[in-house]
């Protein structure tokens, strides 16, 4: 298979010149292309220019390897096509593996397990995702919040009820395998092209009931409303877990391998872990708030002249600085045309998150602005402080706002000139059970609010207008990522060998797809038998 990178084409071009492009980058004839697949599709924006740039795949006519050495071209190489193969069960015990958590990490461990014939059984907290769903919009109706079924428990995990983003930083080659396997379950094909792929929430939810009903059709279990409530250890193994179900009913269930994947809101399974001696360590984290403006005013300022073209999505960014302090904010899980959520699963607590549908044709806009929080800022030296840093700013939020569970939020122009806001402007806020205007500096540490002031002045200049007086700040954006890794080792087991820390809750990810790929990561080392 040949590829070729960067081939740029007009927005207002056929897609069919495409092979024209690659023939001439080829130097051959049309009609020696057999076979071509788009691999990647991105937008280029910058200034007043636009266009669409492509890397294809082609199957051709000719000794494909001879041809590109000939060309000692850098865009054009030469390439095995990628399949994900199954791993090789090496295991040994007739004791079904046992996975914690239906997040990403959860769903795609337990795929693999049941493909390669280990007949998991699957244990989650939360409800399954219609019931799940009913829960989540009950609570933004009623604001009576459902501490086993909410945005962050439930199957799915967390990243159900978000953008359904699909890009990561890694470099890995399983990352096509989670893609692929997305679209196979009912996902937009286009995933496996555009650059930023997303699924969308309303997609999401079913696709998470796809992969379970393919885990049960191939002999596994999935149990919902069934809490891991301790591990069971003898000589430094695990021997097995007790868990709870919705009726209060405790049970005993053996096993010998065990993935812990319970996503990065489960102090209380961590308490478990910490009780049995796993060893764990403090890890940064980031801490911030919700930014929205209106969608056209973000297209306007991203493409310019050619905002609303029918071949333009709705405009996204994602921006990064190190103001001269050296603490380091950023935009974060961007959602064009989507809402700002209440994503709670504590009594108590205020936390935000940004969802979107698909179609991403809502109002707003909104994104996280986050600044990196270190250990030393956490409150204690206990390895699960950096919860009660979330603690403590999620129930400030609560209170500060009225103790409804409506969102502390703030005019960026006022909060810019560190003074309270009182009523609205343009915008209008999302969130889902209501905001109270005020002052979210009383609730974000200090050098938090600082350093997203500095971050908002360097963003307004990347795009201008970014800092508008009347962009609506929602405040706080807590749970982005882990304050807490569990340590493994080169057999992704703990030192409870047969206990496998997975995913972002585990600290090993930072999305769906960083999180599925983990997750497959450790079913292979599972299944490997490794000791």
């Amino acid at each position: 298979m040949v590829r070729i990178r960067e081939i740029k084409i007009g927005l207002d071009d056929d897609e069919s010149i495409v092979r024209q492009k690659a023939a001439k980058a080829l130097k051959i004839d049309l009609s020696e292309i057999s076979d071509l697949e788009i691999f990647k599709r991105s937008i280029y924006v910058k200034n007043s220019e636009i266009y669409f740039v492509y890397t294809i795949d082609l199957s051709l006519s000719r000794d494909e390897k001879r041809l590109v050495e000939s060309l000692s071209n850098d865009k054009v190489t030469y390439l095995e096509r990628y399949k994900y193969v199954l791993p090789e069960s090496k295991r040994k015990s007739n004791l079904r593996p046992i996975v914690v958590g239906f997040g990403p990490a959860g769903m795609f461990a337990g795929l693999l397990l049941a493909r390669c014939g280990a007949r998991p059984l699957v244990i989650e907290r939360g409800r399954d995702i219609d019931k799940r769903t009913e829960d989540v919009n009950a609570f933004w109706t009623t604001r009576q919040l459902d501490t086993r079924s909410n945005i962050q428990y439930g199957e799915g995990g967390a990243g159900t009820f978000s953008d359904g983003k699909l890009t990561t930083g890694i470099k890995d080659s399983r990352c096509r395998f989670i893609l692929e396997e997305f679209m196979q379950h009912g996902a937009p094909e286009d995933i496996l092209v555009n650059s930023k792929p997303h699924i969308g929430t309303d997609n999401l939810k079913k696709i998470v009931k796809n992969i379970r009903q393919e885990i049960i059709s191939l002999g596994g279990e999935v149990l919902f409303e069934t809490k891991l409530s301790d591990i069971i250890v003898a000589n430094n193994y695990i021997h097995g877990i007790k868990v709870e179900d919705k009726n209060g009913l405790k049970s005993d269930i053996e096993t010998d391998a065990l993935i812990i994947s319970i996503g990065h809101s489960a102090r209380d399974t961590l308490e478990v872990l910490k009780a049995h001696g796993i060893n764990m360590m403090q890890k940064p984290f980031s801490v911030g708030a919700r930014i929205e403006h209106p969608q056209e005013y973000i297209n306007e300022r991203r493409y310019g002249k050619y905002a609303g073209h029918p071949k333009l999505p709705a405009a996204d960014y994602k921006m990064a600085c190190h103001p001269p302090h050296g603490r380091g904010a950023y935009t974060f899980c961007m959602c064009p045309g989507g809402v700002v959520v209440s994503a709670t699963s504590d009594e108590g607590h205020v936390v935000t998150n940004g969802m979107s549908e698909y179609s991403r044709n809502m109002e707003n806009a909104n994104a996280a602005v986050l600044v990196g929080v270190e250990p030393e800022d956490f409150p204690s030296d206990d390895v699960l402080a950096g919860f009660d840093l979330q603690a403590e700013i999620e129930k400030k939020a609560f209170v500060m706002a009225g103790s409804d569970y409506s969102a502390p939020a703030q005019l960026v122009g006022d909060f810019l000139d560190k003074k309270k806001s009182d009523h609205l402007g343009c915008v209008k806020p999302s969130f889902t059970t209501g905001v109270k205007m005020s002052d979210i500096s009383l609730c974000l540490p200090a050098k938090v609010t600082n350093t997203m002031r500095d971050a908002l002045y360097k963003m307004d200049k990347e795009i201008a207008g970014f800092a508008m007086h009347d962009a609506i700040l929602t405040a706080p954006e807590t749970r982005s990522s882990s304050p807490v890794r569990v340590l493994r080792d080169e057999f992704f087991q703990s030192n409870i060998r047969g206990l496998f820390p997975c995913g972002e809750g585990a600290g090993y990810a930072g999305g769906i797809v960083s999180a599925a790929v983990d997750g497959v990561k450790c079913a292979e080392a599972l299944l490997s038998n490794e000791s």
